[in-house]
């Protein structure tokens, strides 16, 4: 059992865990909301340490993040368990799973880097499951990517704490964060959370010097009404700026959440739409294969600059981070620089 970072003992034998904007205050013998932060005898153990559920090499689009290393691979990893409880969780048969956490094989950090670096990957994801409640993994295993010369990704929902946030930040290169609705009232109903300190770490991870794009999952009558839209692309274009890449995916019926329909593609391509009304500069739309606003396209002359095709990016309009036919400075990471 690896003991965990970030919590707080209390006189009674409880501790606080300081990790997540939850701040489970657990009983000896429980677990925190997420189900694999553990208290025993009044220590908080980071029982998910090293178990790995699922890994995989992936193009780094599936994350998904267009604008960071594209046309690379990421050697992915995630675990079990959640601190969210969204009732349309479509990687359910991991999130819901710390019962398993046991069962699962462990991997360490040294051989996880390895496996990385045998793959040609040029990045580590973690992902599948909620990587904050992965921590302190995933900063030992941040270091040594770095030392690697490996980029470092998190797929999250953004509910770490600002004090957490910094103490990734030397090891986390990309921040990919879903914003699931801008309305609290969505966030309470449905993912059991709230969405400011959501706003706040985002807002934070680019002031750390984070690569940010955000996703939002477009769920038919909860969270697509325009007014609703236009606000959250507001609140990116002023807090994070008019190049940051946002990725409005579709939705399809998974887990608790059965009686709604798929997203209309129709909905998607005004959303896309607007956002290029409102100034945003790369809006892409997600799990809709194939279609044209997949890829991204230069906003001043209009070139293909990089294509994607089943998730898999061709940045071939690109020279020197400018579009090859007008110049126009395209803000794509190409590589990781290291001090």
């Amino acid at each position: 059992m690896h003991e965990a970072a970030l919590y707080t003992q209390n006189p009674d034998g409880t501790v606080t865990c300081r990790l997540c904007n939850h701040g489970c205050r657990i009983a000896d013998g429980r677990s925190g909301r997420c189900g694999v932060r553990q208290n025993r005898d009044g220590r908080l153990y980071a029982a998910s340490f090293g178990r790995i559920s699922a890994e995989h090499i992936d193009p780094i689009e599936k994350k998904p993040l267009n604008h960071f290393l594209p046309g690379t691979l990421s050697y992915s990893l995630g675990s079990v368990g959640c601190n969210f409880s969204c009732t349309h969780c479509q990687n359910w048969q991991l999130s819901r799973s710390a019962a398993s956490l046991f069962s699962l094989p462990y991997l360490s950090p040294e051989e996880a880097i390895h496996r990385a670096l045998d793959a040609d990957a040029s990045s580590v994801s973690w992902t599948y499951n909620e990587p904050t409640i992965s921590f302190e993994y995933t900063l030992e295993m941040g270091r040594r990517a770095h030392e690697a010369g490996l980029g470092t990704v998190y797929v999250t929902n953004g509910y770490m704490t600002i004090e957490a946030l910094e103490a990734l930040a030397p090891v986390l290169d990309a921040f990919r964060v879903d914003i699931k609705a801008f309305d609290d009232a969505f966030y309470r109903e449905i993912c059991r959370a709230h969405l400011e300190p959501v706003l706040a770490s985002t807002e934070r991870a680019r002031q750390l010097g984070m690569h940010v794009e955000t996703v939002t999952l477009v769920i038919p009558g909860l969270n697509d009404s325009p007014e609703e839209i236009d606000g959250l692309i507001r609140w990116v274009i002023d807090h994070l700026g008019d190049a940051t890449p946002m990725h409005f995916t579709r939705f399809h019926p998974d887990y608790q959440m059965q009686d709604r329909p798929a997203t209309p593609i129709a909905t998607l391509e005004r959303i896309y739409e607007r956002a290029r009304e409102l100034g945003l500069l790369f809006p892409y739309l997600g799990n809709v294969g194939g279609h044209r606003y997949e890829n991204t396209w230069c906003p001043r002359c209009g070139a293909l600059l990089i294509e994607r095709r089943l998730m898999h990016g061709r940045p071939t309009g690109i020279e020197d981070g400018r579009c090859r036919t007008c110049g126009e400075v395209i803000p794509v990471v190409r590589r990781i620089p290291r001090s």
